[in-house]
């Protein structure tokens, strides 16, 4: 039977994944100064944030406005869908959809929330077409006039060492 030991984060693990957030460019011995670690030492870490899944992904955030995406919605969507199947079919169309950058099942008066990247109202309204297609009985959709606050990055400051499983 495989040992399911739970490694616990310490604070240079969780320093390392608070730089990594804020920072995706910084090289191994830039954090290594940082942490107060060997270069070595860090990379292990790395390695073994990645490996136990505290890291998902590295990626870069791109400018939308200079790549001509102008148009940010959030589309609420309701079904009368209630069998498993069904629900797998209309979110696996859901997550395929290059312009929806989220989807989350709610509670509530709605069923679905979606974040969703337009470069106009023209394309918006053939994605609400695509939508009217999959078997969704209501849609409403809230256009962002400005964002204030964007941020990928985990409240990691209020974490002590310790608490934090996997």
């Amino acid at each position: 039977m495989e040992s399911l030991v739970s490694k616990v984060l310490d604070e240079i693990d969780l320093h390392i994944l608070d730089i990594l957030q804020k920072e995706g460019q910084v090289n191994n011995s830039e954090i290594a100064k940082r942490v107060k670690l060997s270069p070595p030492a860090t990379h292990a870490r790395i390695k073994r944030l990645e490996a136990e899944g505290y890291i998902d992904k590295r990626v870069s955030i791109l400018n939308q406005e200079k790549l001509g995406f102008d148009l940010l919605s959030f589309v609420f969507i309701s079904t009368n869908i209630h069998q498993a199947e069904q629900l797998e079919v209309l979110e696996s169309e859901l997550e395929s959809m290059p312009e929806v950058l989220e989807v989350h099942l709610l509670t509530g008066e709605h069923d679905y929330l979606l974040k969703v990247m337009n470069r106009d109202r023209k394309e918006l309204e053939k994605f609400i077409r695509k939508l009217n297609k999959l078997g969704i009985t209501r849609i409403q959709t809230s256009l962002s006039l400005r964002e204030i606050k964007f941020s990928t990055e985990l409240p990691l400051e209020g974490l002590s060492p310790g608490t934090v499983k996997h």
